[in-house]
């Protein structure tokens, strides 16, 4: 299957929310990410600049990889990439747009999610096979932006505004009227030393705003 085939017919028919673990550890990553796909999570990276992050990406593949799209964020050159690819991972997520690293990533079989802002970078990722687009830092930027993007990129194109989402429907409302599929979410869903039972709290949160937001 195909990683566009796989995150409309998969993971995005489910819960298009991608769960950014950032400052995570391999001895928290188990029952942390135990506990998201319990509440209906299937996207979930787990960021380079994290402790020992490669470790805890590998435990995620091993344990989680036939139940959830797992891999890296902040996957910026091919040394990274490498380094992430021999983990397991078939998610690989970037901050920016690095036509090696999606290409590579891509032709690995990964579902890719490169950063972009700009039409140019848009257009040029999804030439070098992205699976879809992460609009980052979507905090910058208002949903009017990405609906003028929307009206000439590729329909069946994911757009997933990363940065700043809350667990606020009608924030999330307003990005999926301009023409958000996903989002990514960052500090309001986990960050390092949050007690599981938080973690699992801001889940149903984002999962419920989510719902919400389609009416």
């Amino acid at each position: 299957m195909l990683p566009e085939q796989l995150m409309k017919e998969d993971a995005f028919s489910s819960l298009p929310l991608v769960a950014i673990l950032r400052g995570i550890t391999p001895e928290q990553i188990i029952p942390v990410a135990s506990a998201l796909i319990a509440e209906g999570y299937r996207l979930i990276e787990v960021p380079l600049n994290s402790p020992d992050a490669l470790t805890s990406i590998r435990y995620l593949a091993k344990e989680f990889g036939h139940q959830a799209i797992v891999g890296a964020g902040t996957v910026t050159n091919m040394r990274q990439l490498n380094e992430v690819l021999e983990t397991g991972a078939r998610l690989i997520v970037t901050p920016n747009m690095n036509p090696d690293v999606i290409r590579c990533a891509a032709k690995n079989g990964c579902v890719t999610l490169p950063g972009v802002m700009t039409p140019t970078e848009a257009f040029t990722a999804l030439e070098y096979g992205a699976s879809g687009l992460k609009f980052f830092p979507a905090d910058c930027v208002e949903p009017r932006y990405l609906k003028a993007l929307r009206a000439v990129l590729p329909k069946h194109v994911a757009c997933l505004p990363v940065g700043g989402i809350n667990a606020d429907a009608t924030q999330m409302s307003e990005f999926r009227q301009a023409g958000a599929n996903g989002f990514g979410l960052g500090s309001g869903l986990y960050k390092p030393g949050m007690e599981l039972e938080q973690i699992i709290t801001n889940a149903r949160q984002y999962r419920d705003a989510w719902a919400l937001s389609n009416n």
